[in-house]
């Protein structure tokens, strides 16, 4: 089983990328770096750049057939720039459309919101977005985790870092349910 974890070329949290990357790992499934560009991605430990990692394919090469689901770490800068970029939302977007599960940390949702998905659904986020989330027909809560079921459709929300090993948990735990 594959999972997509979409970022930009840079400003990704480091370790809101690579905790739950493990636990996919650690799950028996392939975790796939997909990103707006080829290359490498620049991580940062919030405003210092850290690791690069290489990317295994690029939004323009990429489909939700090929994956079980999607994380979207945070970060920052990270969303901020896949917001922007067409393919990214609609790679985004086309994991609710084929009813696959999604995980967003920290400003992650961003790119939700730009995917016009989160209307009508519960999720939490890192504090700033709780107005983005409201304005986009969303609720926030300020809660470690959040996971609102929509049909077929789960989407798992965590606040920050320090949730991580919750979100990581919920990730494999739903995103296990689609490969029953």
């Amino acid at each position: 089983m594959k999972v997509a974890f979409l970022v930009a070329t840079e400003g990704v949290e480091q370790i809101e990328l690579t905790e739950p990357w493990q636990a996919v790992k650690d799950a028996g499934w392939t975790p796939e770096l997909v990103s707006t560009s080829s290359g490498e991605i620049q991580a940062f430990n919030h405003l210092d750049k850290a690791d690069t990692f290489p990317v295994d394919k690029t939004v323009s090469d990429a489909s939700a057939a090929d994956y079980a689901g999607l994380v979207l770490p945070g970060g920052v800068a990270n969303p901020d720039f896949l917001r922007l970029d067409r393919k990214a939302v609609a790679f985004a977007k086309s994991f609710f459309d084929a009813g696959k599960p999604v995980a967003a940390i920290c400003h992650g949702p961003w790119t939700l919101i730009e995917a016009g998905v989160v209307r009508g659904r519960t999720l939490t986020s890192w504090p700033s977005l709780r107005t983005d989330i409201g304005n986009a027909g969303g609720t926030w809560v300020d809660e470690q985790l959040n996971v609102c079921s929509d049909g077929p459709n789960k989407l798992i929300t965590s606040r920050k870092p320090d949730d991580l090993k919750a979100f990581s948990e919920a990730v494999v735990d739903e995103f296990g349910k689609t490969a029953d």
